[in-house]
């Protein structure tokens, strides 16, 4: 059976609220942001996962388990936010008025990540979740989800595109069709009430 990952942003914060960089700061779901999650389990219902994933962070955590799924999920550090560094908590329009061409996806983040080590830890979580057959259900954060994304169907990280990933969304990563070699993506930022 082929990989198809069923990729959770978390649920609100209050940083992710207000538009900060939230990568190393391990903030818990706000009340709305619970809600989200809680409402993911009504939106995966049906859908029967044969493995689950999510990343460390407290906001992740929270959401599978909100979502029904902690009994099953196993962490991995290869899922974790970006490390913003020096803007960490910062917004990006305040780094836009001292960087106007700044680009995360191009130029990363001074004393954090940078967009060749994102690359090559969206590659390394890839291929450990491509290894797991069937349905996985990945939690995990918004600007990492979009360079998994992009490395899922091959691009560069620098070809990240401006989609928009909401809080407590749903994407689904899968092949073109069962049997071929070609990934895509089947659907994104879903927040519609079920999926099956």
């Amino acid at each position: 059976m082929p990989t198809r990952l069923y990729f959770i942003r978390h649920g609100e914060t209050e940083w992710s609220r207000t538009g900060q960089h939230t990568g190393t700061t391990d903030l818990p779901l706000t009340e709305h942001g619970v809600a989200e999650a809680r409402a993911l389990a009504a939106r995966l219902r049906g859908v029967g996962f044969d493995h689950v994933r999510t990343s460390p962070r407290q906001r992740a955590r929270q959401t599978c388990e909100l979502a029904g799924l902690a009994a099953a999920a196993v962490s991995d550090p290869e899922l974790a936010e970006w490390d913003y560094g020096d803007y960490e908590g910062r917004r990006s329009a305040e780094i836009l008025a001292e960087r106007p061409d700044w680009d995360i996806y191009r130029d990363g983040c001074p004393g954090g990540e940078s967009p060749a080590q994102i690359n090559a830890r969206a590659d390394r979580g890839i291929a450990r979740l491509e290894a797991l057959a069937g349905n996985v259900a990945v939690f995990s954060h918004g600007q990492f989800g979009r360079a998994l994304l992009v490395r899922w169907v091959g691009w560069p990280i620098t070809d990240v595109p401006r989609f928009q990933l909401a809080t407590a969304s749903v994407s689904i990563l899968s092949f073109e069709r069962p049997g071929a070699e070609r990934p895509d993506i089947a659907l994104w930022n879903f927040k519609g009430p079920n999926l099956a």
